[in-house]
C-alpha cells in the first residue's frame, strides 16, 4: 500500500458494497489512485478537475471516469454519490460553506466527505484559503454533519503537514 492510501485507509473499513464516490480538484491522480485501490471491487470513481487529465481508467477495484470541470464554479453531472473526496482542493475555495451544502446535492442522503488538507491557517500563493483540521471540524458540524474524525497525518514534501479527516452525516 503506498503513502497516500495509508493516509486515508482508515475511511474505509467495513465497506464491502461497490460505491460511487468524486474526487474534486483531481489533478493528475495521486488521491484518486489512492482511493480507488481502497474502493470495493465494482466501486465507480469520478475523478474531476479544471484543466484535462490523463488517468487511467481503473485502480484497485474501481473504475475512474475523469470529467473535465470547476466544482466551484459549475454544476456537475454528478448524482447519487456515497462520498467526495477533497485532497489540497479546499484550500483553493473561499466560501467552504456554501461549497459544502452545494456539493452535498450531489449525495445520497447518508454520505461522507474525505478531506485531506494542510494543517495550517497561515495562507500563501500555493494554498490561499487553507483550512486546519478544527476549523475543518467546526465546519462540517455547523454544516450539520456528526462525525468528523482526523484518520491521520503525514509531513509534506512541500513542507507542513498533510490531515486526512473522514466526515459522515
Amino acid at each position: 500500500m503506498d503513502d497516500w492510501s495509508s493516509l486515508i485507509q482508515g475511511a474505509f473499513s467495513g465497506i464491502s458494497d461497490p460505491q460511487r464516490w468524486a474526487d474534486l480538484g483531481c489533478g493528475k491522480g495521486t488521491f484518486t489512485y489512492a482511493l480507488g485501490n481502497l474502493l470495493p471491487h465494482g466501486s465507480t470513481l469520478y475523478a474531476v478537475d479544471v484543466q484535462p487529465q490523463k488517468l487511467n481508467n481503473r485502480a484497485g477495484g474501481a473504475a475512474i471516469t475523469f470529467q473535465q470541470g470547476d466544482f466551484v464554479h459549475e454544476p456537475l453531472p454528478l448524482t447519487d454519490l456515497d462520498g467526495i473526496m477533497l485532497a489540497n482542493s479546499m484550500h483553493y475555495v473561499r466560501d467552504k460553506e456554501v461549497l459544502i451544502h452545494n456539493l452535498s446535492n450531489y449525495c445520497k442522503p447518508l454520505h461522507a466527505f474525505l478531506v485531506v488538507e494542510y494543517d495550517t491557517l497561515a495562507a500563501n500563493p500555493w494554498v490561499p484559503y487553507p483550512v486546519d483540521f478544527r476549523s475543518l471540524s467546526a465546519l462540517f458540524l455547523r454544516a450539520g454533519y456528526n462525525q468528523v474524525e482526523q484518520l491521520g497525518h503525514r509531513k509534506s514534501k512541500y513542507g507542513g503537514n498533510l490531515y486526512a479527516a473522514w466526515i459522515k452525516k
